[in-house]
């Protein structure tokens, strides 16, 4: 992205501006613009930096990062990894089944506990709050089963249940979530 036009305007509307002023206010309005470019420009790259960081934080997993090369600033956008399951690839064996705790029992519930400060985009955080309902268990509860999951390197912890159907004299065993 280059900078130069947009310095180039700031430049011709200060002019205009200073020349209703009158010649003395349109020569300070030249003297004045070349120490202004390197204002001009940092003020820019600032603005350009925190666009970047803004939409980092509404893409999230994916990123946009800033660049700077030879003065002028580039973009490096990161997608968020797409989904890896087709039709084609097989599906994960389920995972081992999670005891069952009782709701008001949190994991680590009898250590000593840190808070913490979480920045999570909103689509994330009403994901979040659909997941924790959908198990039965609070924010907090979910949270800390799914960074014990993910610290274990296991998936998330989601509640399972064992279902045994018998239909026609046949017998079906398996895990439903």
């Amino acid at each position: 992205m280059e900078l130069r036009p947009y310095i180039d305007a700031l430049r011709h509307e200060l002019a205009l501006a200073a020349a209703a002023g009158g010649e003395d206010a349109r020569e300070l309005a030249e003297r004045l613009t070349a120490p202004l470019e390197s204002a001009t420009r940092l003020a820019l790259l600032d603005a350009l930096s925190e666009a970047a960081a803004e939409i980092t934080r509404d893409l999230a997993p994916g990123s946009v990062d800033l660049r700077l090369r030879n003065r002028e600033p580039s973009f490096v956008v990161t997608p968020a990894p797409a989904d890896v399951w087709t039709d084609e690839t097989p599906a994960p064996p389920p995972p081992d089944p999670i005891p069952a705790t009782a709701p008001s029992a949190a994991p680590g519930e009898d250590e000593a506990t840190v808070r913490i400060s979480l920045r999570l985009p909103e689509h994330l955080k009403n994901r979040i709050d659909q997941a924790a309902a959908r198990s039965g268990v609070s924010i907090n509860t979910w949270l800390i089963r799914a960074a014990s999951a993910a610290a274990d390197g296991d998936r998330p912890a989601t509640p399972t249940t064992t279902v045994t159907a018998t239909s026609g004299g046949q017998r079906f065993t398996g895990w439903v979530r």
